[in-house]
């Protein structure tokens, strides 16, 4: 009989409960005896020496503690935010790495920058006092886009970094794909721009910082999702307390879609000043803040150019991207626009030759990094768009020009030329799925239906790969990761036979309290209300490397099987000795451990009490406890995939385009828990339609001040902008590299999302004869598209 809360069951997720009764325990929920609050003073301009600072009145004002300024914090030693991947040039020079400072010392570099702190009793008191804070700037002129950045006489973001160049990365082979491109029959050609996106987690940035003076212990209460990683960052390389002594606490956390990933210089502002002046310190970023100064993504410009045969077979792809890093790095971007991004450029399609260069550029803007999907969905946004253009281009349907260079189910595992090597994958059969649920072949019928109510209609294709649960370390150091790419668990049975499990993934919405309990449920047959689920404090689990990239399964979860291989071959031990038998006999299946061919048998409870009681125990052999710890390292990527489909309507007056149906069919290895993975694909195309008809981060080309800096400006899909989505997967090629067989699914719908859309717009204008539309696919901007065409010109 099946455990109805084991692996693929449809459990609920059980952290539910104390989220929809207001029961959640968040940064900003946590309050100290004695604690202080900090406002900070941040930069009216995008590029502006600062000459001096006053904090003469602002120190009178009632309630205030202390200010701080980037020169105390120099006068303390404290360091640069570090970067966390390290990227080479082509000609092997390393990437410019200009210091960043938790407050900024002699310039302010963009429109948000902290220049100063102020620490007061109430938070009211400090946000009154730090607008009496006089700083004295001289406004300098600002390099704002990429493209502008680099060009010739551009303002310079650092003085030593020469023409804004991070660096100017490559990957392929060049010679191979001008040999490819010098015998095409068709060249397919697309220039597109991946835009800016804000992220919009539900809960703001905050961090509450603490220091014990008896014991000498910092304790930072942060919104991360990955607290060792800040707590080394921040230990090693920015306040330089040893780890030991620093305690870094990650509660629930409302949301990250990445941008909680990184080391911001508030976490080490308020550690570093709740020492100085001996009292907690706590910040919370307002929405407006938030839209300031928390890592945007994206912000790719390519050029990408196809080449095929007569037949429509792909020969080689050629892209050129700038990318926008922002005023300084943030901890992981240089790794986006290069190995997280050209590395899926041959997505689903055996293209022999392929040749990627990126050049990253220093912009006074707010640095850029991993948003939901990370370099994924650059990828599959200029492929799929590239392949749509082909098939108009060639006249081939464009179902049947991606069905003719798929990658073929028996060609796995697959190297690709750019680095990766699938391991599992049927792309056909996700097209052979969706077709019919879609209902490709009534398409024409249901564009007839619309144009007799004055609308256009148009369907979109996406196939998407991307690369998650990034591994292996020794692979991604080659690469220039600065840290492991590892996790760690802990599996304690307790002696009444209850289980909790210590994991060093971090869970903000994905749903871990469930899943991995369900695990520990399937194995060894514990009542999942039973297992209890531990992670975000530094204190209490063995050092991991936080939630990110959909490797909380993959990583996170083989090392808690990994963690219970070990406690069952201890049970067994256990149980050899309790049953008088040879351990080699013993058999273990749903918690029930078993002497092979015997009625004989011990439950996982009857282990966990006897374990814990071991009076007649052959010490010498045998120690107490049920509890064990394991790392688990991947061998490669997982590599979810899948086929995304969308029908778009057009209103031709007024450019307001309605998502009528979307249909995802993924493959994501063995599910774990239905209900989760279709909730996180939701989730993610949610997201992905709300970059390709919505968001947009836009700043002003010459001053560099953010136009869009709350949601009157920045506009935020809706769940009446959405239909009801139809979302299949299927589960016959499961991952070949980690125990579990699962890839991961929670940017898919990110990665697949904004190109089906897009794919679907251009379709319905194709009639105006508009080939491209860069997102978003507003109504401003589809009503100028239809009337710089016209049907006529199309015809001709």
């Amino acid at each position: 009989m099946a455990n109805p809360n084991g692996i693929g069951a449809p459990v609920r997720r059980r952290e539910d409960a104390r989220f929809l009764t207001g029961r959640g325990t968040y940064t900003d929920d946590i309050n100290r005896p004695g604690q202080t609050h900090a406002v900070f003073v941040r930069s009216p301009y995008a590029h502006a020496r600062i000459t001096g600072i006053d904090a003469t009145e602002a120190m009178q004002a009632p309630g205030v503690v202390a200010v701080l300024t980037g020169a105390d914090m120099e006068t303390d030693k404290v360091g640069s935010l570090p970067c966390g991947w390290q990227i080479h040039s082509k000609d092997g020079s390393p990437m410019k790495e200009p210091p960043h400072f938790p407050i900024a010392r002699d310039r302010a570099r963009y429109v948000g920058d902290a220049v100063a702190v102020v620490i007061a009793e109430t938070r009211e008191q400090a946000k009154d006092a730090a607008e009496l804070v006089m700083v004295n700037y001289e406004e300098l002129p600002a390099a704002v886009t990429s493209l502008k950045a680099l060009g010739g006489g551009a303002p310079l973001v650092h003085d030593d970094v020469g023409g804004n160049l991070c660096f100017d990365w490559h990957l392929g082979d060049a010679a191979a794909v001008d040999a490819a491109f010098s015998q095409a029959a068709h060249v397919a050609k697309i220039d597109l721009i991946n835009q800016r996106l804000i992220p919009n987690a539900m809960e703001p940035r905050a961090a509450l910082g603490e220091y014990d003076r008896a014991t000498g212990e910092h304790t930072l209460t942060t919104t991360s999702q990955n607290p060792h990683v800040i707590r080394l960052l921040m230990g090693a390389f920015v306040l330089g307390i040893p780890e030991h002594k620093l305690r870094v606490v990650a509660p629930d956390v409302g949301g990250g879609f990445g941008s909680k990933i990184f080391h911001y210089g508030e976490e080490a502002v308020v550690t570093w000043a709740a020492k100085k002046i001996g009292r907690p310190v706590k910040w919370t970023a307002e929405r407006s803040e938030s839209f300031l100064t928390d890592a945007h993504g994206r912000d790719h410009v390519s050029h990408a150019e196809l080449a095929m045969d007569r037949d429509g077979n792909f020969l080689a792809l050629r892209v050129s991207t700038v990318a926008n890093m922002g005023a300084y790095l943030s901890t992981f971007a240089p790794s986006i626009p290069t190995y997280l991004y050209a590395t899926l450029l041959a997505g689903q399609y055996k293209t022999p030759a392929i040749y990627a260069e990126v050049k990253a550029v220093f912009t006074n803007t707010v640095p850029v990094d991993a948003y939901r999907g990370a370099g994924r969905p650059e990828a599959c946004y200029l492929i799929e768009r590239l392949v749509e253009v082909a098939a108009a281009e060639t006249g081939i349907d464009k179902t049947e020009l991606r069905r003719r260079n798929f990658v073929p189910a028996s060609a796995m595992p697959y190297q690709t030329p750019v680095a990766l090597q699938y391991d599992t994958g049927d792309f056909a059969k996700n097209l052979d799925i969706a077709l019919p649920l879609v209902d490709y072949d009534g398409f024409a019928a249901r564009k007839a239906e619309s144009a007799r109510r004055g609308k256009l209609r148009g369907i979109g294709f996406a196939t998407y790969i991307e690369a998650c649960g990034i591994a292996p370390s020794n692979v991604a150091g080659a690469l220039g990761a600065r840290a492991g790419l590892y996790e760690s668990a802990e599996v304690r049975f307790h002696p009444t036979g209850s289980v909790t499990v210590f994991t060093g993934s971090h869970s903000h919405g994905q749903g871990h309290e469930t899943t991995f309990a369900q695990l520990v449920s399937e194995r060894f047959g514990v009542p999942i209300e039973n297992v209890e689920i531990v992670h975000g404090d530094t204190s209490k689990i063995p050092f991991g490397m936080g939630t990110y990239g959909s490797r909380s399964l993959a990583v996170g979860g083989s090392a808690i099987v990994k963690a219970m291989d070990k406690v069952e071959r201890k049970a067994k031990k256990i149980a050899a000795h309790m049953l008088e038998a040879a351990e080699a006999d013993i058999e273990a299946k749903d918690g029930r451990f078993v002497v092979a061919g015997t009625d004989k048998a011990l439950t996982i409870g009857d282990i966990a009490l006897q374990a814990y009681v071991p009076h007649n125990f052959p010490l010498d052999e045998l120690e107490p406890g049920l509890d064990e710890q394991a790392f688990y390292d991947p061998k490669n990527f997982t590599y979810p995939n899948g086929c995304h489909v969308c029908e778009v309507e057009i209103d031709p007056d007024t450019g307001v385009v309605q998502v009528v149906s979307f249909a995802a069919v993924d493959d994501f290895g063995r599910v774990i828990n239905p209900l989760i993975v279709e909730g996180q694909v939701h989730g993610g195309l949610v997201q992905g339609i709300g970059q390709a008809l919505y968001e947009n981060c836009v700043y002003d080309e010459e001053s560099g001040q953010l136009i869009t800096g709350s949601y009157m400006d920045y506009c935020m899909p809706r769940a009446d902008d959405v239909p009801s989505f139809t979302v299949r997967y299927h589960e016959d090629q499961p991952c070949t590299h980690n125990p579990l067989g699962v890839k991961g699914c929670g940017e898919a719908g990110t990665i697949g999302a904004s190109a089906a859309v897009m794919n679907a717009v251009v379709h319905a204008l194709s009639e105006y004869g508009v080939t491209h539309l860069d997102m978003p696919a507003t109504p401003e901007r589809v009503w100028q598209a239809i009337r710089r065409h016209t049907p006529a010109q199309a015809a001709e």
